[in-house]
Parts: C-alpha cells; sequence; structure tokens
C-alpha cells in the first residue's frame, strides 16, 4: 500500500483509533448520497412519465393522425390506403381507418357529450391492452350493436358492462329533419378501459367501425387514418412529406402536434433539472470542502511532521485528494444504490399514487435508465474531485515548523 493511501485510511478514522468512519466523514457521505438519490430519481421519473404519456397517446392516436380540414369526411380507405403504401413504402407499420364524430350518450341516469369513434376490431389492437372490465368485442349481442366505455365514463353514467345505452347523432353532419331524422341507436355495453389519462376515459367511447359508418350515413367515406410509422423519431418528416403528398382537405399531424400542451408540460418538467442538479452539488462541493478544510485543521500537527520526515508536498496533496474521492465515492455508491432500491419499490408496488386529471396517470411511473445513474455520478465525482484541490493545495503549503508550534 502507498503512503497516501495508507495515512488516508488513517485520518478517515476518529483520533481514538475507532474502526468507524469519522463523524464528519459520515455527514459528508450521506449529504452526497442524498444528492445522488435525489437526481436520479427526479431524471427517472421524468423519463418514465415521458414514455408512459407518449406510449399511452400512441395507443389511442397511432404516430401521425390525417384528418380533414373543418372535419370534412375523407376518402374510402380503398382509394386512399394502397397509395400510400405505394409512394411510402417501408415507411408506415398500419395505416388504420377510423370514423369519429361528437355525439349524446344516454344510460337510466345520465346524459353526457362524448367523442364516439369507429374502429376495425381486427386490426386495431391498442384498446384491447387497456380494458379493465369485459372484453373487447364489437360486434352484435342479442341483435344490438356493442360499445366500449372508457372508465370514468361509465362511472358518470352509472353503467356497467352488460347494460345498454342510447347514442344520439347527427346524420349525413346535417342537422335533423323529416327527411334526414337524426340518428338514435342503442348499444351494449362489452367493455371498459382504463387508460390513467382522464382526458381519454372521460370523453371517449368505441363502437365497431362499419357500424359507425351506417350510423353516421357516411357510406364508404372515413373521418380520418391512424398511422404508425417504423421510427417514431421520423414522425415529423413523414407528417410534412404526407401533407405534401395528399393536400386540401388532408390535414397531417404528428401526436406532439395534436397534443403539443402535454408534451410541452413534460419538457418543462426537465427544465428544473439542471438547476437542482447544480444545487445539489453545490452542496455536495462544500461538503467537501469543509470536511478537508477540518481534517486539515484536525492533522496540522500531523502533516508538519511529515514534512520535517521529508514528505513533499504532492505527497500531501495526494493523501488529502484521496481523502476527498473516497467519502465522494462512498457517497455516490451509497446514492446509487438508494435511487435504486426505492424507484424500483415504487415500480413494483405504486407506493406514490397520482390524480389522473393532473397528471395523466395514477401512478407515479418509473424508467430506469442506465445513462441517468452514470450522468449523475460522472458529474458529482469530477466536481468534488476538483473541489477537493483547493484543501489539498491548502494543506501541502503547511510549513513544518509553524505546523509544530500549532501543535
Amino acid at each position: 500500500m502507498s503512503l497516501p493511501l495508507f495515512l488516508t485510511g488513517k485520518y478517515l478514522k476518529s483520533k481514538r483509533d475507532s474502526r468507524f468512519l469519522s463523524v464528519i466523514s459520515i455527514i459528508t457521505i450521506i449529504g452526497i448520497a442524498i444528492g445522488v438519490t435525489v437526481v436520479i430519481i427526479a431524471l427517472t421519473v421524468l423519463d418514465g412519465f415521458d414514455k408512459v404519456v407518449t406510449e399511452k397517446i400512441t395507443s389511442f392516436n397511432a404516430h401521425i393522425k390525417v384528418t380533414g380540414f373543418g372535419n370534412r369526411n375523407l376518402s374510402p380507405p380503398s382509394e386512399v390506403i394502397p397509395d400510400l403504401e405505394k409512394k411510402f413504402k417501408g415507411s408506415f407499420t398500419s395505416i388504420d381507418p377510423f370514423v369519429s364524430k361528437l355525439t349524446i350518450i344516454r344510460s337510466r341516469k345520465m346524459t353526457e357529450g362524448i367523442t364516439l369513434t369507429g374502429v376495425d376490431p381486427v386490426h386495431d389492437q391498442a384498446l384491447k391492452n387497456f380494458i379493465k372490465i369485459g372484453s373487447f368485442d364489437l360486434n352484435e349481442e342479442n341483435g344490438l350493436p356493442e360499445i366500449i366505455l372508457g372508465k370514468t365514463l361509465a362511472e358518470k353514467l352509472f353503467t356497467n358492462v352488460g347494460q345498454t345505452v342510447t347514442i344520439f347523432s347527427l346524420k349525413n353532419d346535417q342537422i335533423p329533419s323529416l327527411e334526414n331524422p337524426p340518428a338514435i341507436e342503442q348499444f351494449i355495453v362489452s367493455g371498459i378501459y382504463e387508460s390513467g389519462m382522464s382526458e381519454y376515459d372521460d370523453l371517449n367511447a368505441f363502437i365497431n367501425f362499419s357500424t359507425a359508418q351506417k350510423m353516421f350515413g357516411m357510406g364508404e367515406y372515413v373521418s380520418g387514418y391512424n398511422i404508425k410509422v417504423n421510427d417514431i423519431n421520423r414522425a415529423s418528416l413523414l407528417s410534412e412529406q404526407l401533407q405534401d403528398h395528399l393536400g386540401y382537405p388532408y390535414y397531417v399531424r404528428t401526436i406532439f402536434q395534436i397534443h403539443q400542451n402535454i408534451f410541452t408540460w413534460l419538457d418543462l418538467q426537465k427544465e428544473p433539472i439542471p438547476i437542482i442538479l447544480g444545487l445539489i452539488i453545490f452542496v455536495a462541493v462544500f461538503n467537501i470542502i469543509g470536511t478537508l478544510l477540518m481534517i486539515v485543521l484536525e492533522r496540522t500537527g500531523a502533516v508538519g511532521i511529515l514534512r520535517s520526515l521529508g514528505a513533499n508536498r504532492k505527497l500531501i496533496m495526494k493523501t488529502f485528494l484521496y481523502h476527498a474521492a473516497y467519502i465522494t465515492l462512498l457517497g455516490i455508491v451509497l446514492g446509487n444504490l438508494l435511487a435504486i432500491i426505492l424507484t424500483l419499490l415504487q415500480q413494483k408496488f405504486d407506493i406514490i399514487s397520482l390524480p389522473d386529471k393532473i397528471y395523466f396517470v395514477t401512478h407515479v411511473p418509473i424508467a430506469i435508465e442506465l445513462r441517468n445513474y452514470l450522468l449523475v455520478t460522472a458529474i458529482t465525482g469530477a466536481v468534488s474531485i476538483i473541489a477537493s484541490m483547493l484543501p489539498a493545495y491548502i494543506a501541502s503549503k503547511i510549513k513544518p515548523i509553524s505546523a509544530i508550534r500549532f501543535e
């Protein structure tokens, strides 16, 4: 063992030859550990929010949504889909038509305004993953078509699986008249889904695609197309190319444009992270500097004796730098362990719940990313070691005669 490492081990112990680290060193380690834990958890939660919210929004809207200006009906799938597949060969994983209109839903006790969407249950399976009660079934039962409601909407309507609801809507997008009466249909609730996002669970219901076309009097026309791409990072570019290719009255938007408020909110949540990281590093720096300065004062006599025995300034600096590195390493390791334990507990048991009307999710989401651990570890370690050079330099400048007199 080199002399600086040996001296570091001695200085980490208290004056009474305790086998434990000195109290001041323990306090410093705990301070660094808590700081590292807080920053890692903050980054983990923010990544979790980003990932979960994006996945949920994508499940309902795909990556790119094509609608019509002024809610115009669009050309039939038989005309649009083959053209897009030919023009953008290999860029899309799926192109699913949908029919969507504003309607009124009525149960035995309540009436609500909702968005009623017709989807193809064979090809559009995203909703199936969110079914909590009942089944993903949009066929007919006892001569009545079936409907799937959001959990919040079902609770507001005081209805459940197996019960009937009535839908009122315009037909042919025209004001009702004797020649064009409104569409009134009864549906059986086959399933209730829960996305964890009140924006969807409260305002949306789903029926069979062909049933919706007949009900709204649309013939072969559709309200739009949900498109999923191979690489979501290319969604914006493909959206622009689609708009140029399709032209008016097609209106092409990505999920990031449709839900700009949500993604802006997510970005804003990340803004304070550099400030938090800076403050924690600031505290860690002062902990390290304060600890080493106190060690220097405590070991002034020992440093003087070492200098008188021939130890040069480089050896003294190494000794205190090793001391700082040891304390920093212990703090970082402890902080990383504490962060991974807390995040795993939250991930497994959903300890902390959230109001979905505010945060779009019911529990704090977790996304464990190695890069977050490496980033916080590297920055904290580098800054702490740089900060420790000041007290180490002060210790190396101690004069042997003055130090021995001080002792």
